[in-house]
């Protein structure tokens, strides 16, 4: 059996389910070609039936990329695959995904039918769909909660009607990664005709096991894994790309399998598509978070900093994150502080240092977090690009007229001011600051939290510049969301 394994990027078609995180064409198009980029093998583009908007994105993007093969929804009814196969007509590969349910809840409730129905509306459905691309898919939906013999049955039925994939979604997220890798290895070893297709895993990830779940499938034999960017996707998402790559590179002594991806660029992408779906990514997810290679306890910055490996099994660098960062904490110890003082250029005795770090305890207790002028003001050293401070800001914004900010910043000893018009108050205060500080930056994520709760309540801000492929972070808290915002946006600004 071949290593290889093919991945089915979804995220343009299940990943855009997810409510408020809707995509335009042209947005849809931007992410293909990153996709693309990024070495998927198979584009899902959408559900073309579904609405006029999801067909003129599949024929978009059918056009704007070569590489992959694209993959067009479709029910097994002959409406859908036509409307399928019209859409896919400029793909330069193009695929037809068909299906139905094959769970009892499925047939029984969902589609008030039997099984003997369900399996002749399946075969007749990829026969007809085999009249438009020899590449048929087939998904077997609700599999994760299938009679095996009845889906085994399906899956050999299907293949022998044209099926090249027969996807086996775990549509619920119900499965313990043992049952699912048991269901995959049941049907490698119980249908006859299995050598003539490939089994795909499409896991849900309701109970937190999608990527683990995939995993399974994939050591059991199916060599088609169906992920999206970020994990995003129905209810709590699907099977996260880059936690399923970054696994089977991690573990290749002991699972053997190989994808075509360029995972140096997992990083990129994953920004685009939080940007794009305005669903920031949580600061611990594996692989793509924020606090995936930041290391704030004492213990584990010394281990760091002797040597990566003691504490990351993957080097940042690999997924196209420039470096880990030491964030400095009260949980900090010494040899984080030296090591940050270091590379600032300032060099202290053991004496010294132990001096500072009392005092390094104490402002991190205040300030909860040190950034750099914080360092360089507890050694009592200066540096003026650190000396940016708003004294101003005042912002208009109504629902008939656009918001305008008026902000001054001192900076350098000077008093420089600026005023901007915007799509509402933060991205007029924004623009106005950008005028000021004439800094070529791209606003990567911009993540507002409440702290307490209440018409009082405080915003902590968070806000990500890109710059030349680095990341920079700034974080602030205001009762005023805008001033937070401001003071979050110059703390990035500086370590620009």
């Amino acid at each position: 059996m071949s290593n290889r394994v093919y991945v089915f990027d979804t995220t343009l078609r299940d990943g855009e389910q997810v409510p408020g995180c809707q995509l335009d064409t042209h947005e849809k198009i931007e992410i293909a070609r990153e996709l693309e980029l990024l070495g998927v093998d198979i584009i899902e583009a959408g559900f073309p039936v579904s609405s006029p908007g999801d067909f003129q994105s599949v024929v978009a993007v059918s056009k704007a990329v070569t590489e992959p093969t694209i993959c067009a929804l479709s029910r097994a009814v002959e409406k859908d695959i036509e409307v399928a196969a019209e859409a896919l007509q400029y793909a330069r590969r193009g695929r037809i995904h068909t299906g139905i349910g094959v769970s009892d809840l499925h047939v029984y409730n969902k589609l008030k039918s039997s099984p003997e129905a369900i399996l002749e509306q399946a075969v007749r459905a990829t026969r007809f769909a085999r009249r438009f691309t020899d590449d048929i898919e087939f998904y077997c939906e609700d599999a994760g909660r299938a009679r095996p013999e009845f889906l085994a049955k399906m899956v050999e039925s299907v293949i022998a009607a044209g099926a090249t994939v027969v996807n086996i979604p775990d549509t619920t997220g119900y499965c313990l990664p043992s049952q699912y890798g048991e269901k995959i290895a049941y049907l490698m070893n119980n249908v006859p005709n299995i050598d003539k297709a490939i089994l795909a895993v499409h896991c849900h990830n309701d109970l937190g096991m999608a990527t683990a779940n995939a995993i399974a499938g994939l050591a059991a034999g199916a060599r088609q894994m169906e992920v999206t960017i970020n994990g995003i996707g129905e209810r709590a998402g699907n099977t996260s790309l880059e936690e399923a790559a970054m696994v089977l590179k991690s573990h290749y002594e002991n699972l053997g399998l190989v994808t075509n991806l360029n995972l140096k660029h997992i990083y990129p992408v994953s920004r685009l598509v939080s940007r794009l779906m305005r669903m920031p990514v949580q600061a611990n997810k594996a692989i793509v978070g924020r606090n995936a290679f930041a290391h704030s306890s004492g213990i584990h910055q010394d281990g760091m900093i002797k040597n990566r490996e003691n504490y990351e099994i993957i080097d940042p660098q690999d997924v196209g994150i420039p470096e880990s960062t030491i964030v400095l904490t009260a949980r900090s110890g010494k040899a984080a502080l030296n090591y940050r003082l270091d590379k600032l250029g300032v060099m202290l005795s053991k004496e010294e240092l132990a001096q500072v770090y009392e005092n390094f305890l104490a402002m991190a207790d205040s300030r909860k977090q040190i950034n750099d002028s914080d360092l360089l003001e507890l050694v009592g050293r200066e540096r003026t690009w650190h000396k940016a401070e708003i004294t101003l800001l005042e912002v208009d914004c109504g629902k008939e007229k656009p918001a305008r900010a008026r902000v001054e910043i001192s900076y350098q000893g000077r008093t420089l001011y600026n005023e901007a018009e915007g799509n509402g108050p933060v991205d007029a205060t924004i623009r106005a600051i950008d005028g000021i500080m004439q800094l070529d930056v791209r606003l990567d994520e911009y993540l507002v939290q409440a702290i307490t709760g209440g018409g009082d309540d405080v915003a902590r801000v968070h806000i990500t510049l890109a710059k030349e492929g680095n990341f920079y972070y700034g974080f602030s808290a205001d009762s005023d969301t805008v001033y937070a915002t401001a003071l979050a946006y110059m703390d990035a600004l500086s370590k620009v």
